[in-house]
């Protein structure tokens, strides 16, 4: 019985060459990821200051970043700002800032969006109870703000793994570049090879995102009841 050409997984060191290139996937997400978290968590904070100013500035930020499509971006900071100032960035760290900048602006809209929507009651409540205003923060504010987030943040997290496939047009070698080396080196003697590689690239992000996407689901339903 023919194997169909899934045998080109285990020829040589391709299985691990996917997983060495899921690696670096992994690995530029979750620096973006912890940049975003991070900045996103500060930039939301900054978006509720009634400011005209600051109000300006985070609404064009939030705006341009998320109307830039991300390959637009990526292609914009790795050949347009290397070329035009004639800065050495490597398509990883490239791959970092564009990331940090979208998970940035979209953690920050989640951010502010979670602080407004806590009653003004709960600020009153707290003061009335004898709080300080930072212990109303602390015990009152936060709890509240961290459970309508923390699942939005999850999904965000998944959006922010599955678009890292996008930096394989830049060159990044991550897992989608490693596999489409692997096709291309056994075209003629696997014609399935696509679609053995491509298969298993998918699960491997299946296997990344799926778990976070539950949590979500699951964080968010516990925490409407």
């Amino acid at each position: 019985m023919q194997d169909l050409g899934i045998s080109i997984l285990f020829q040589g060191r391709n299985f691990v060459r996917l997983l060495e290139g899921l690696w670096v996937t992994i690995n530029i997400s979750l620096i973006s990821v912890s940049i975003s978290i991070l900045l996103g968590i500060i930039l939301g904070m900054v978006m509720t200051i009634k400011n005209p100013v600051i109000t300006i500035f985070t609404k064009f930020y939030l705006e341009f970043v998320r109307v830039m499509p991300q390959l637009v971006l990526l292609f914009l900071v790795y050949f347009g700002l290397t070329r035009a100032f004639n800065i050495n960035l490597s398509g990883e760290l490239s791959s970092i800032i564009v990331f940090s900048l979208w998970g940035t602006a979209e953690m920050g809209d989640l951010v502010r969006g979670a602080l407004i929507s806590i009653p003004k009651h709960q600020y009153e409540s707290g003061m009335s109870l004898g709080l300080t205003k930072l212990q109303v923060y602390q015990y009152v504010i936060i709890p509240q703000t961290v459970r309508r987030l923390l699942p939005l943040a999850l999904n965000l997290v998944t959006r922010m793994i599955k678009t890292t496939s996008l930096i394989v047009l830049i060159g990044v070698v991550e897992v989608v570049k490693v596999g489409q080396q692997i096709i291309e080196s056994s075209r003629l003697t696997d014609p399935n090879a696509s679609l053995w590689i491509y298969g298993t690239i998918f699960f491997l992000y299946f296997l990344i995102c799926y778990p976070l996407s539950l949590l979500a689901t699951r964080l968010e339903r516990k925490w409407k009841n």
